[in-house]
């Protein structure tokens, strides 16, 4: 199998990476084993959590994923699995998380008090890759790099990553991390899909420019590319419960991913597949791994259909033909998710 570095990083991962957002509330832990089982047997040997997750975080399940995840990882050797997780980002963002009375921050506190409450749900020493789940607003990013490096200073943390971040913050800390010494982070994981092109428009290059990786999130745009709610706009799922929320945030969410210009872009590449010959989720996947800056994609799954669907995607290689039929979706329906 082929196999990607992080960033400068010696992390050398598959270029499918198993997200557990769902282990413990949609997903049982039973599923949960088995899914990672079927990752593992696959050659799959990157695995991504949170100490937030499952979702949609909810305080009185805050850290069950990294248990369930933490357990399984008990009965593979710990060299074997290359493990990400993250930290909680600020209540300053944009919104307040269930974790830590909803007073977070990425804050040498919070950083320390999170590694130590991950390291032993995970049930191990080390992380391979700790990540800051979004953006702090108001903690200067030179105390958070300086509590991350003092993490991979400590033999902690192996490697750092940001997510959900932006082309200035990412590169204001990495330069802060450059003239202080610090570790620097490797990757950033952000959303990148066929819907949701954003990435290309300025971050690429950044990654491009600075060796850093992307781990794309969301390359079935939570599941409208599987084409699930082009038959069924009611179908069973996450938007269909956002849509029926009360708060702005959430409908907010709904409507950005699943909207008429989202659903007619997905009936086209729902075409493209099928004259491929593979499953939509599989085309979705095989284009999201495919760009020089990605060192794997992250998928996530509720059952080994789906999950069969996205580990197919290891195996393909686009044609430059369907390159160009899912750039001609593009340009004819422009950012559908805005």
């Amino acid at each position: 199998m082929e196999h990607r570095y992080i960033g400068k990083s010696g992390l050398r991962v598959s270029p499918i990476c198993l997200g557990t957002m769902t282990f413990g509330y949609q997903c049982s832990k039973e599923t949960a084993f088995k899914l990672m089982d079927m990752a593992y047997d696959r050659g799959v040997n990157f695995y991504d959590t949170a100490e937030i997750y499952p979702v949609p975080p909810k305080a009185e399940l805050v850290g069950i994923t990294e248990e369930i995840v933490g357990q399984w990882l008990r009965t593979k050797s710990r060299h074997a699995i290359i493990l990400a997780t993250k930290v909680t980002g600020g209540a300053s963002g944009w919104f307040v998380p269930p974790v830590r009375h909803g007073l977070t921050a990425v804050d040498a506190f919070h950083i320390e008090t999170a590694i130590e409450g991950t390291l032993r749900r995970l049930q191990t020493d080390y992380i391979d890759l700790y990540q800051m789940h979004w953006p702090d607003t108001i903690v200067p990013r030179e105390e958070s790099m300086k509590a991350f490096d003092a993490l991979v200073t400590k033999g902690k943390v192996r490697y750092l990553g940001t997510s959900n971040d932006s082309a200035y913050g990412t590169t204001k800390s990495n330069m802060i991390s450059r003239y202080e010494g610090y570790a620097r982070f490797e990757s950033i994981q952000n959303n990148f899909s066929l819907l949701n092109r954003r990435f290309l428009d300025t971050l690429a290059d950044m990654c491009r420019g600075e060796s850093l990786s992307l781990l794309p999130y969301s390359p079935m745009a939570g599941g409208v590319l599987s084409g699930k709610y082009n038959r069924d706009r009611n179908a069973p799922g996450r938007f269909t419960t956002y849509s029926q929320s009360k708060e702005p945030r959430v409908q907010a969410m709904a409507k950005r991913f699943l909207n008429d210009k989202t659903l007619q872009s997905t009936q086209r590449y729902m075409e493209i597949a099928e004259t491929g010959g593979m499953a939509p989720a599989t085309l979705a996947i095989a284009w999201s791994k495919q760009f020089d800056f990605v060192a794997s994609t992250i998928v996530g799954a509720n059952s080994e259909e789906q999950l069969n669907e996205s580990l197919a995607a290891m195996d393909v290689q686009l044609s430059e033909d369907v390159l160009e039929q899912c750039d001609q979706v593009h340009q004819e329906i422009q950012y559908p998710m805005g």
